[in-house]
């Protein structure tokens, strides 16, 4: 082997024992731990697939999935078509337009238990400045985290806040990457605003849409630290997310084996979600 070839690989050497220090060696033994009943103060034993079998029977599992699944639905619903009209509405040059963006934008680069903290102090029960306003007004108080529906809602309210910024910025970035060729056109053939929007700006702007769109979805699933720090899953387990029970799982009932396996079902799940919008923001650029 030539020499500069050596140097190569001898520069590299550093970067290929941090990849595999740090990434490939946690998702082999964390692998092996999925097929094992490893508890702590106990000596993991192989049990095969029997803890993948049982996430399939396991209610808890069940009612996380159910929960996130909502979350995911409910809150990229409201994000997706709210993004994208703030995005329309900020291309114009309005006085004040940079001082907005970045007013807008802030809660997404703001530490995401730093604002789920902050939201703690806003949807407090007893003096919370939310209920106070509400009590002023219409003489209410409502319980933003000991009802379900309510704690539901509180979280979806913290989501749309930390995340309509990150579609707004994917958004707002493809809107002004597009050509004006199609819009010329548009007006000379007679379009209105509402039928160039729908025929040229969509259209054009799909695969902008399906790429934020997936990559809100893979959060979504993955959502742990809102409700960490505003509701713990609770009451009860009504807000418990899928990434939650694992962390229950693992670090307070310390069945390390059965969360190592849940781990590995939602790496699945995230891995088939992937691939399929892959497949079709292909089919969309191609079309």
């Amino acid at each position: 082997m030539p020499k500069e070839e050596r140097i190569k690989y001898f520069f590299l050497l550093p970067a290929v024992v941090l990849i595999l220090s740090f990434l490939i060696f946690p998702l082999v033994y964390s692998l092996y731990l999925s097929i094992t009943d490893w508890q702590i103060g106990k000596a993991p034993e192989i049990t095969g697939f029997s803890n993948y079998l049982k996430a399939i029977t396991d209610k808890r599992v069940h009612n996380a999935l159910s929960f996130t699944l909502l979350f995911m639905i409910f809150t990229i619903s409201i994000e997706t078509p709210f993004a994208l009209g703030v995005a329309i509405l900020s291309q114009s040059r309005f006085l004040g337009n940079t001082i907005f963006r970045i007013i807008f934008t802030a809660p997404f680069f703001t530490s995401p238990i730093a604002l789920s903290y902050l939201s703690i102090t806003i949807f407090y029960e007893e003096g919370g400045p939310l209920n106070n306003i509400l009590k002023l007004l219409f003489n209410i108080k409502v319980p933003w985290i000991s009802n379900p529906n309510y704690a539901f809602l509180s979280l979806c309210l913290i989501d749309i806040w930390q995340w309509t910024p990150f579609l707004y910025i994917i958004f707002l970035a493809g809107l002004e990457s597009l050509p004006r060729e199609p819009y010329e056109a548009a007006t000379i053939d007679g379009a209105s605003g509402f039928q160039a929007f729908r025929y040229v700006t969509i259209p054009l702007l799909m695969p902008v849409i399906i790429t934020g769109v997936l990559l809100k979805m893979i959060e979504s699933l993955k959502v742990f630290d809102i409700i960490y720090a505003l509701t713990g899953g609770g009451p009860g387990i009504a807000t418990e997310s899928y990434t939650m029970y694992i962390y229950k799982t693992g670090f307070r009932f310390f069945r390390l084996g059965y969360a190592a396996a849940l781990s590995y079902i939602l790496l699945i799940m995230l891995m088939i979600l992937f691939t399929f919008l892959a497949f079709r923001l292909r089919r969309v650029y191609y079309e």
